[in-house]
């Protein structure tokens, strides 16, 4: 008999549509470079980004570069990125991810002054490597109230 695997502790977020969505949404959105076609450079470049609570994505880094436009177009692709993010127990937590956005041209590509954008080959299953940093809200302890004052009143 099989056994499903338990949920995790945190889910993972996700983008809209999953990987296929993200294949679709970077072949329909990624401009090659043009010194990138002139020069006919393919290649992959690899992208390491935080995706935060809210499903925005920061502090992308370049892991692998190529050059000639494509690092700076994958920067550009990343950062248009929104994730879908699920309920963390009240944490706000940062997932890390990498990916990689690989640039092919076309195989019978004549490469003219004004170049003509070829539609990028999107090769499956980019390198996903989830990290988690939890920090823990902190309680502040409540200021102790001061004793209260006393006053004695004698009447004669």
């Amino acid at each position: 008999m099989k056994h499903e695997k338990k949920d995790r502790f945190l889910k993972q977020p996700t983008y809209p549509g999953g990987m296929t969505g993200l294949k679709k949404f970077i072949a329909e959105t990624l401009r090659y470079p043009e010194s990138a076609l002139q020069n006919k450079i393919e290649g992959i470049v690899s992208l390491r980004f935080d995706i935060d609570h809210k499903g925005n994505v920061s502090n992308v880094q370049l892991l692998t570069r190529i050059g000639h436009g494509c690092d700076e177009e994958a920067i550009r692709l990343i950062l248009m990125l929104k994730f879908i993010t699920y309920h963390t127990q009240g944490l706000r937590v940062v997932f890390h991810k990498n990916l990689n956005i690989h640039f092919m041209l076309a195989q019978n590509q004549i490469v003219i002054a004004e170049p003509i954008v070829p539609e990028p080959e999107v090769l499956p299953s980019p390198i996903t490597q989830i990290n988690y940093n939890i920090k823990p809200k902190t309680i502040e302890p409540k200021p102790e109230k001061p004793p209260a004052k006393m006053y004695k009143i004698t009447y004669k």
